[in-house]
């Protein structure tokens, strides 16, 4: 779906966050959007196989990777695995690798930089839990709203202006 994070931020300006401007795009598609799934752990990505190993069902994978710009947590194979299981984006407070290849994905992925050097494949880290950074507490089943202007934040499913010819003139996820 296509929408302006712009506009979200002009309708519904009390009711959500905006994320800070640190993260670029690496996948092909620069709007989506869905609830959230949390993953936090530091410089390995076995637990966020794990997680995208799974039915994403429309959903945004949020990973706090603490920063890390010194491996990669995400890679071509971990984001060919989020889109054959129907994630609809990954946003990495982290680093990413395959730049080349995450660009031909047919999927949403966000994140500070890229590094060629990958991540360990431990399971250490936590899922679905409340993570802060980018100056917003992101919690499991908020909704996120990407595009090439930003990140957007919200405790519930927005009602989104849409040129279809909707009787109301209203789109919103459900719809999707």
């Amino acid at each position: 779906m296509e929408y302006s994070t712009s506009e979200i931020c002009d309708l519904y300006t009390d009711m959500i966050d905006v994320v800070e401007p640190i993260f670029s795009h690496y996948g092909a598609i620069a709007s989506f959007s869905g609830p959230i799934a949390t993953i936090k752990c530091f410089e390995n990505n076995g637990l966020i196989k794990q997680v995208l190993e799974q039915d994403g069902e429309g959903q945004v994978l949020l990973i706090d990777g603490g920063a890390s710009m010194r491996r990669a947590l995400i890679d071509a194979e971990l984001a060919n695995l989020a889109v054959y299981n129907n994630w609809s984006g990954i946003i990495c407070y982290g680093a990413v690798r395959d730049v080349d290849l995450l660009e031909e994905m047919d999927i949403g992925i966000m994140a500070l930089v890229s590094i060629p050097v990958g991540a360990d494949d431990d399971l250490h880290g936590e899922e679905n839990i409340p993570v802060n950074f980018a100056g917003v507490t992101f919690l499991p089943e908020d909704i996120i709203y990407a595009d090439s202007t930003g990140v957007v934040l919200s405790p519930e499913v927005l009602a989104l202006p849409d040129d279809s010819d909707d009787e109301d003139g209203l789109n919103d996820l459900d719809d999707k």
